[in-house]
């Protein structure tokens, strides 16, 4: 089916410490995004890049959650941003940037036409609070944010309190999680799938158990970090961790979602072309938009 798929680019690298992710969204324009949303037959409006704030230009930070002020006030433009877009029922793509802009994206999405299930696939959990972070990334704390565990800048985008209950999201590809972060997503009673899980049931079973886990909700928000992946898949990125996904195995999870014809955004997150091989990981973050978004063997 043919969409008007709007493309919003967040070059933001606030939310981690390695710098490199602000290149992501000109990366992957370059890689050739909106040829092939083109020539699959949508409508691709790009929307160009959301201001961000330069790390130079931001005081020096070493709180339990690093430039929160910054990333917040980001975080509320992409959520008006996406609202805009979502008003005429129309499909967004954001192009990261670090996984805390998701904050911004799932918060739209939730407060639109209803609940959204959302698929968070990631190689950590995006667990994290200011308590718990070894780190203070709050790229980390995204996913805890949505559900309403966090400080108040990030919990209260869009509205006060939780965007998400644990029931209208799973994780998929974990395989790095901290001690206490562990905890606090087992205590949260959300669904994940990790690594192993993937490895004892196959991509297919875990990608149909986790639209059966989201079957009461209408629409699809998927957050696709390329740290998902292995490696040597896409070297690309700022925290990568071995033993992720294959090339089929993305592309398998992409197409069984896109089957699904509930796909109404997508956040595309952490591509580094600093790290890259010649742009293999945001060429590859193009291929998995373009099976997502409706391309097919046959």
């Amino acid at each position: 089916m043919s969409e008007t798929i709007h493309i919003f680019g967040v070059p933001m690298d606030l939310g981690q410490r390695r710098r490199g992710v602000d290149m992501g969204p000109s990366a992957v324009r370059y890689a050739g995004l909106h040829q092939r949303l083109r020539g699959l037959g949508h409508t691709v409006r790009d929307n160009g890049n959301l201001p961000v704030p330069l790390p130079e230009n931001e005081p020096p930070d070493n709180s339990r959650a690093r430039h929160l002020a910054s990333i917040a006030g980001v975080c509320r433009d992409v959520y008006a941003a996406t609202r805009r877009c979502l008003e005429h029922d129309q499909v967004a793509v954001f192009l990261g940037g670090d996984h805390s802009i998701s904050i911004g994206t799932v918060s739209a999405m939730a407060l639109h036409r209803g609940p959204v299930g959302v698929i968070w696939v990631d190689a950590h959990g995006d667990f994290n609070t200011p308590e718990i972070s070894p780190s203070g990334n709050v790229h980390g704390m995204a996913l805890a944010a949505l559900l309403g565990f966090g400080p108040p800048e990030l919990t209260d985008i869009g509205r006060v309190g939780p965007k998400l209950t644990a029931a209208q999201a799973v994780l998929i590809g974990a395989r790095d999680i901290d001690p206490a972060e562990r905890l606090a997503l087992v205590n949260s009673g959300m669904l994940v799938f990790t690594m192993r899980e993937i490895d004892e049931l196959g991509m297919a079973v875990v990608a149909r158990r986790a639209l059966a886990h989201l079957r009461p909700l209408a629409r699809l928000h998927i957050s696709l970090d390329m740290d998902s992946l292995d490696p040597g898949e896409a070297p690309g990125v700022g925290t990568p961790v071995p033993g992720g996904f294959s090339y089929r195995e993305a592309h398998l999870l992409m197409e069984i979602l896109a089957d699904t014809g509930q796909v109404r955004s997508l956040d595309i997150v952490e591509v580094n072309p600093i790290l890259d091989d010649r742009n293999r990981t945001a060429r590859l973050a193009v291929d998995l938009t373009a099976s997502l978004f409706g391309q097919r063997i046959l």
